[in-house]
């Protein structure tokens, strides 16, 4: 006997016991985790696209049973891989280039910058 299952009261459940918060902040971390679940979504949504594409390039029909049973050839994998890799470096990039900053030390900001070519 199968239980059908209510995806909106499950999103609701939680682990039991106090909820652990890694940055100082909870509204900034409530704000990340629900920006990394929507970065979770648009990933899981390329790769349906890009098997949906991948099917229809192989003249394959398109339906929710074949888009789950896609299996990706090596090459493909790699390349969905390489797609990830780049989706989130993009998505990280701003961390980056904040400790690519801190490295090389003190910077103007283009405020800086334009404040001082205000002067001149």
């Amino acid at each position: 006997m199968t239980q059908s299952l209510d995806p909106i009261a499950l999103a609701g459940t939680k682990a039991k016991g106090k909820r652990p918060w890694f940055l100082e902040n909870p509204d900034i971390e409530r704000m990340m985790n629900i920006n990394l679940a929507l970065i979770q979504e648009v990933a899981v949504m390329h790769e349906r696209m890009d098997t949906i594409e991948r099917l229809l390039e192989r003249g394959e029909p398109v339906s929710k049973a074949s888009i789950d049973a896609f299996e990706p050839t090596k090459e493909e994998a790699d390349e969905r891989g390489l797609w990830m890799q780049e989706y989130i470096a993009r998505i990280f990039r701003i961390i980056q280039q904040d400790r690519e900053a801190i490295a090389r030390g003190k910077e103007d900001s283009s405020e800086d910058v334009a404040e001082e070519f205000a002067k001149t």
